[in-house]
């Protein structure tokens, strides 16, 4: 186990060392596009819209080796934008040192699906900045009794159909919905990102990464009102290090399930990652439905909990109000989870909580040096339909 770890970590690190070097051995041509020539303002107030699209096009269409956007400090009001692929340019550089905000009227957003999107771009940087999506008032519209009007609105930042995409030093505030979508992508770096929205905010989730592979996220720092990250049908290799998360529900692989044909989740890790005051910390979590979904080779490695409600769980019977759940049984297969190195506190009695399928019941669950307490209740273990076993210290006391 430790030695396929450490094989998986220097993957990892070959593959960060090779994004951030040049395919090139000279020096690449750089042409810079300041979004301020393309008329940009930087008020806040006049729409710069037009402008950055613009300026993507220009930096785009270049025929240099490499292309950068310059976004001076200032503040810059947006609209919804898609930034499509074929560039001539090998490599886009987003170099932000302003705000990027929203309109404060949440249904000019609200009814896209995204505020910046890129689809089909390879080799896109984003590196620094702030965007501000201003969705406090759209979650309050959802929160109301009073209402039902609400649009779904906008995820802030999201990737399609790409590869060699690094996200680094950007901040997220109050995204009317998901902060960050990777979707249907390969070979992405995401380093110290900052995400924030409220504890309440509905549907936030900080990262989401569903049908891509060879995903790393590094020294991000998480606060919102949903899953810190949520991992879809159809990741493959996703490696998470020194992530913080809180408030939250967590890091979640799932919900799965959603349908009967869906691709698996395999070879996840997360490592060095403290959860402040979550809702949950690890889950794993899938509809009690019929799915040709898996998750295995999952590895949760020295994780800190701080007051979590449930620290460590597996939810095959997911099912809300009971609906479209025939039989109650999940069709996911869950195999080859290691916990290990995981401490702290629960705010709750049941500390490690494994409720598998009757039909397809969790396989190689590992638990290794498991310390957690709760401050008013003796601690316990919950365990259905799993077969495992647990080495080192375990408290609770271990199920399997």
């Amino acid at each position: 186990m430790i030695q396929l770890t450490r094989c998986f970590a220097t993957v990892v690190f070959l593959f960060l060392t090779i994004i951030h070097q040049s395919s090139a051995a000279d020096e690449p041509t750089i042409t810079s596009y300041n979004v301020l020539s393309f008329g940009a303002k930087r008020n806040g107030v006049s729409d710069s819209t037009q402008a950055f699209l613009d300026a993507w096009g220009a930096a785009c269409g270049a025929s240099a080796d490499s292309s950068e956007i310059y976004v001076p400090k200032g503040r810059y009001l947006l609209g919804a934008m898609a930034f499509k692929g074929d560039c001539k340019s090998s490599h886009v550089t987003f170099r932000i040192d302003g705000t990027l905000v929203a309109s404060p009227d949440y249904r000019v957003l609200g009814q896209a699906n995204n505020w910046f999107s890129f689809e089909g771009v390879t080799r896109v940087n984003i590196v620094g900045g702030a965007l501000d999506a201003k969705g406090s008032a759209l979650w309050a519209c959802k929160l109301s009794t009073e209402t039902t009007s609400c649009p779904n609105g906008a995820t802030t930042l999201s990737f399609t159909n790409s590869k060699d995409i690094r996200v680094e030093g950007l901040m997220s505030l109050n995204s009317q919905m998901f902060h960050i979508v990777i979707n249907g992508c390969q070979d992405v770096l995401i380093q110290g990102v900052k995400i924030i929205a409220a504890g309440n905010s509905p549907n936030t989730d900080g990262i989401h990464v569903q049908f891509s592979k060879n995903v790393a996220i590094f020294d991000t720092s998480i606060k919102t009102g949903d899953d810190c990250v949520s991992i879809g049908p159809g990741t493959k290799d996703l490696w998470m290090e020194r992530i913080s998360c809180g408030p939250g529900h967590g890091i979640s692989i799932g919900s799965l399930a959603k349908d009967l044909e869906e691709e698996g989740v395999q070879n996840v890790t997360v490592k060095n990652a403290i959860f402040k005051g979550t809702t949950n910390g690890l889950r794993i979590k899938s509809w009690a439905r019929p799915s040709t979904g898996f998750v295995q080779g999952v590895r949760f490695l020295d994780v800190v909990m701080l007051n979590v409600q449930n620290p460590i769980v597996i939810d095959q019977n997911y099912c809300p109000h009971n609906l479209n759940c025939p039989g109650q049984v999940s069709g996911v297969k869950v195999s080859d989870v290691l916990y290990q190195n995981i401490r702290g506190t629960s705010t709750t009695a049941v500390a490690v909580k494994f409720d598998c399928s009757a039909t397809n019941p969790c396989s190689g669950i590992r638990l290794e040096n498991v310390n957690l307490t709760c401050r008013k209740q003796v601690v316990q273990s919950y365990c259905m339909n799993v077969n495992g076993k647990s080495a080192g210290t375990i408290q609770p006391s271990s199920c399997l």
